[in-house]
């Protein structure tokens, strides 16, 4: 593989996530940003030293439903990727299924990207698509495009890592 899963993160110390990762033998640490109150890259800062302190290379976020202090983009440009349920660049943001709906469109899906400061706008990486059906709810619709992002995540992130890697060995 072109990528291991070294330290799972969460901003919420009770996140399910965090067990499943002990029980697969990987670090986890939940970093509660509450006890941050309103000081955003405080929160941040704290995220970016525990990286930093185990050597990680790449972040990956996922289920992560914060935006990031333009502290941590910058930090780690070009190696921090999200996944956004919606094909962008339409839907940036929040209640993409709902949104989709509304507007009528017969296609809906998934992007893989490189996060920047203007959300949901960096380098798409990857995409995957469905069929919006006649009768999908946002819940639906939902629960479909988790499946696919599953799918593509992972695929995505193993092809960045290599691109780095390839990159690193040009230099």
């Amino acid at each position: 593989d072109s990528y291991e899963i070294a330290l799972v993160v969460s901003n919420r110390p009770d996140a399910a996530g965090l067990e499943i990762a002990r029980s697969a033998g990987v670090a986890a640490l939940g970093i509660d940003h509450k006890s941050y109150g309103k000081d955003r890259e405080a929160f941040d800062r704290a995220v970016d030293a525990a990286l930093r302190e185990r050597d990680i290379e790449i972040v990956a976020l996922a289920g992560f439903m914060r935006v990031l202090t333009p502290f941590f983009v910058r930090a780690w440009e070009g190696l921090l990727i999200n996944i956004h349920p919606s094909l962008l660049p339409k839907y940036p943001g929040v209640d993409t299924h709902a949104r989709v709906l509304a507007a009528g469109d017969s296609m809906h899906g998934c992007t893989v990207h490189l996060v920047t400061e203007e959300v949901d706008s960096g380098e798409i990486l990857g995409q995957a698509r469905l069929p919006v059906l006649p009768n999908d709810t946002p819940e639906t619709l939902a629960a479909r495009v988790l499946e696919l992002e599953h799918a593509l995540y992972p695929h995505c992130l193993a092809d960045y890592a290599r691109r780095l890697a390839r990159m690193g060995t040009e230099q």
